[in-house]
């Protein structure tokens, strides 16, 4: 069975076989990371890392059973209790409520972890699929996205706010102020 996991250095060369594996497949919605993600890797992989711990960001990866990646999905801009939500999925679980599930999980954590209260994606017009894959994780679109954040192409945000739960649920030490000491767009 699948496992969402905090992104550590150990998954980075998982990672970068999923997006090479699966850069065609994402170019076909997304605009295409370049020839310069995959030969700064190693940096910019340490980069997220670093944001990661300084809580301004926190991502994560779902695992398969063989230890490859299925899917990225990620925080980004944690800020005053919101995130941006982005995610990718793998060619070959596409279509399969993979995604739908995952950011269903990733909306719980959220709330229960990082304290977020609202949750926003953009996505391009033309990418049914993830604006299938929100709607079914219950956020409603909430207005135009600017090209310039997705790619250049015309798009939607879609947002969902989250329901905190009662603090006593909260682990000790989780939610905003400990992300900060310890810690996607759907580009990301």
């Amino acid at each position: 069975m699948p496992e969402l996991k905090r992104l550590h250095v150990s998954h980075a060369p998982a990672v970068l076989a999923f997006e090479l594996a699966n850069r065609a497949y994402f170019a076909a919605s997304v605009s295409d990371r370049g020839d310069d993600f995959f030969a700064q890797f190693t940096d910019r992989y340490n980069a997220l890392l670093a944001e990661q711990e300084a809580g301004i960001c926190a991502f994560y990866v779902l695992i398969a059973e063989d230890s490859s990646v299925l899917g990225r999905f990620n925080l980004v801009d944690i800020e005053d209790h919101t995130a941006e939500l982005g995610y990718r999925v793998a060619q070959h679980v596409a279509g399969r409520g993979v995604a739908t599930a995952t950011v269903r999980e990733v909306c719980q954590l959220s709330a229960a972890q990082h304290g977020l209260r609202t949750l926003r994606a953009a996505t391009a017009r033309q990418n049914l699929a993830s604006q299938k894959v929100l709607t079914k994780a219950g956020f409603v679109p909430v207005g135009p996205a600017d090209p310039a954040h997705i790619g250049g192409k015309p798009g939607t945000w879609y947002q969902r706010d989250l329901v905190l739960p009662p603090r006593s649920a909260i682990s000790p030490g989780c939610g905003k102020a400990a992300a900060t000491t310890s810690q996607q767009t759907t580009e990301s």
